[in-house]
């Protein structure tokens, strides 16, 4: 994937051949930064960005409030997490000072934090992210489905643009809640896994989707760690430190454009950027 089309401003559409402006919005949101590697190759190759996972930034599991304060001076508007968002005490203390970190929005209420935020393009338009995370092989917290239906309820109506980071394991899970929620918010993105798949599509009411949109940092690797550390434990089936793997590093992404006045998704693509 060539740098030119992540390069291009995020927030101010696309100019059409005649020199008049689209009515897309144009998003990016960049795939799980694991490690030190992550967040060096990230801010070498992108200097535009918006939405970003953020939760295995600290060495695979978590992050500090120095990575925080490094992803909004690079550039990016919003970080969502998952359930490593809880793995740094030091920044759960910091929530309230950090207005644009997500938590999934779906735990418990008193477990701190915020699970979505409205932020505004360059040119004033709003855009309302949420944080969501799945329960299939994760701790039993809120219904996603429910919770969506809650929040949706409740939506502003002068907010059009609406994007999902569902954090959650199974392509099941995260296909169900794409159908679940098809027309009513502009993109579905899946994280989690670490491995990026190919399905992203448009569904039938206008939702952009993908299941895994996968990592940033290391391809040799797994999910991101040091392929013998990984194997070591499956072999033995014994606990292993976490040594997060720096070598062949991408970033994985997708773009998401969306028509500002319906807050339909009008095209996604798919970013593997090394």
């Amino acid at each position: 994937m060539s740098s030119e089309l992540l390069n291009t401003p995020v927030d101010e559409g696309l100019t059409l051949e005649n020199g008049s402006r689209s009515r897309n919005v144009r998003l990016l949101f960049i795939a799980d930064i694991v490690g030190q590697p992550g967040i060096d190759i990230l801010t070498l190759a992108l200097p535009n960005l918006v939405i970003a996972n953020g939760e295995n930034a600290d060495n695979g599991r978590g992050m500090t409030v120095q990575q925080v304060n490094l992803f909004h001076e690079i550039g990016i508007d919003v970080i969502t997490s998952g359930n490593h968002i809880w793995d740094k005490a030091p920044l759960r203390k910091e929530f309230k000072k950090l207005p644009n970190l997500l938590r999934p929005i779906n735990y418990p209420p008193g477990s701190g934090g915020r699970g979505s935020v409205v932020v505004r393009t360059k040119s004033d338009i709003p855009i309302k992210v949420f944080n969501l995370q799945g329960r299939t092989f994760l701790p039993p917290i809120d219904c996603p489905f429910r919770t969506m239906d809650s929040y949706l309820n409740k939506h502003e109506e002068d907010v059009k643009i609406i994007f999902i980071d569902f954090h959650a394991e199974t392509t099941a899970e995260k296909q169900a809640m794409g159908w679940y929620l098809d027309g009513k918010v502009s993109a579905i993105v899946g994280t989690h896994t670490h491995v990026p798949t190919a399905d992203e599509r448009i569904l039938p009411k206008g939702t952009g989707y993908i299941t895994d949109v996968g990592m940033t940092g290391s391809f040799d690797s797994v999910i991101g760690m040091e392929t013998k550390v990984a194997l070591r434990r499956f072999l033995t089936n014994t606990p292993q430190p976490f040594q997060v793997a720096e070598k062949n590093l991408h970033v994985c992404a997708v773009i998401v454009d969306v028509d500002k006045e319906t807050g339909k998704c009008v095209s996604i693509e798919r970013i593997n950027y090394s």
